[in-house]
């Protein structure tokens, strides 16, 4: 899952395409492609043009981008996304890219996860491998988060993407998704159009309705110590750790 596999490397100055290999000859159709470290906050046009209709793989990783993500829609084709150490916040919104299934976002300015896990789904439904860390909204033991700070941000990102297999360090686990779906229930409309998708008119229509009377559903911060809504966190916690 970590392997963004073989890589295209771009000179930004030169604009020719070099492979790992030097000493094997170019391929005319480039699949992957890494600008990683190019001090970019935009997506030059000739990339777009010359590799958006092949790319499966996407390495912009180490740069500058933040909420100019919409050329991400030209490259139909993308399947695996590495963002890591970029300035995405909480208010950036992806394009819709219903092929995307890996996105890397780690070590961004995410502070908090909603809106943004929200609008990640809905702009990436099909994502299978998510990675957060390194944000001040994927609490750890690393970022000065507890225990119970990292299970509720785990189970809430698992309850947004019904196609996730691996989240952050670790696999999502049959037992995990039972317990995310328990804890953060999605309205009825949202259950049925995973299995049985909807015309697009109701769909806006349902996402127009959520925004207005919707409310974000991660639990409230815990209280003093002593009283007795932490006594029930300290059951939940107790309940759901053997599902980590």
């Amino acid at each position: 899952m970590t392997s963004l596999g073989r890589l295209i490397f771009v000179d930004l100055h030169c604009r020719h395409s070099n492979s790992l290999s030097s000493d094997k000859p170019s391929v005319d159709v480039v699949d992957s492609l890494s600008l990683a470290f190019e001090n970019l906050f935009y997506m030059p046009f000739d990339i777009i043009e010359n590799y958006s209709n092949t790319l499966h793989t996407l390495d912009i990783s180490h740069n500058k981008f933040s909420r100019n993500l919409q050329f991400l829609a030209e490259f139909e084709n993308l399947t695996s996304l590495n963002l890591d150490h970029n300035n995405i916040d909480d208010h950036t919104v992806f394009p819709h890219m219903p092929k995307l299934q890996l996105l890397w976002l780690n070590h961004n300015n995410i502070e908090e996860l909603y809106p943004f896990v929200k609008n990640l789904y809905e702009s990436l439904p099909n994502l299978r491998y998510l990675c957060l860390m390194g944000n001040k909204a994927a609490p750890s033991y690393l970022n000065g988060g507890t225990f119970y700070d990292y299970l509720q941000y785990r189970l809430y990102v698992i309850s947004w993407f019904p196609h996730l297999v691996h989240l952050d360090d670790r696999a999502v686990t049959p037992e995990q998704r039972q317990e995310a779906k328990r804890l953060f229930k999605r309205p009825l409309l949202e259950n049925l159009t995973e299995n049985a998708p909807l015309p697009e008119c109701i769909k806006h229509l349902h996402n127009k309705i959520a925004n207005i009377f919707s409310k974000p559903t991660l639990p409230y911060k815990l209280k003093p110590r002593g009283t007795h809504t932490q006594k029930q966190h300290r059951a939940v916690t107790k309940q759901v750790y053997c599902i980590i």
